[in-house]
């Protein structure tokens, strides 16, 4: 599987440690299987360090890794009340044991249902509708230094400005 991680430098080996603490699935490295998305990342990722060139670095890891037994995988199929529950967790800090985390990203209009729905102006069937009628991007984040080091750097490149 190609995976792509958007940012403001160019990644050949992922780390944990530059992670940030309260996002969509915890501490992690994250990566999608899609270029757009990581392309939207990289400006997002500058503008957050007000430094940097707008880099996508590629990965591939073996497909065997997402079904491997010894391996705690959490996946999420699509924004439901569980994956509402779990990315509202995250980003309040709340610790999770997994090595993998799989689903949607919450992007900039995901992002606000889930702010309305943590912050109570909005149930959950009502944050889940909402976020259905969102196209959503996919992310798989890496959280233990065992999963990490399956990511392959493949190349990367610089995304133009627009």
């Amino acid at each position: 599987m190609r995976l792509y991680h958007g940012s403001n430098v160019e990644v050949h080996k992922p780390s944990l440690r530059l992670s940030r603490k309260k996002t969509d699935f915890g501490k992690g490295f994250y990566t999608t299987t899609s270029a757009e998305q990581a392309e939207h990342w990289t400006s997002i990722k500058i503008d957050r360090a007000k430094t940097g060139r707008r880099v996508v670095s590629v990965f591939e890891i073996d497909d065997a890794l997402l079904t491997n037994p010894n391996l705690k995988i959490r996946e999420f199929h699509g924004p439901d009340e569980a994956w509402l529950n779990f990315v509202v967790d995250s980003r309040k800090g709340v610790k999770h044991d997994y090595d993998l985390v799989f689903g949607p990203v919450a992007n900039d209009k995901v992002f606000t249902v889930v702010n309305l729905y943590e912050s109570g102006v909005i149930d959950a069937p009502t944050a889940i509708a909402q976020l259905k009628a969102y196209k959503t991007y996919n992310q798989l984040s890496f959280h233990t230094d065992r999963v990490i080091g399956a990511l392959k750097f493949v190349e990367s490149y610089e995304v133009q400005q627009q």
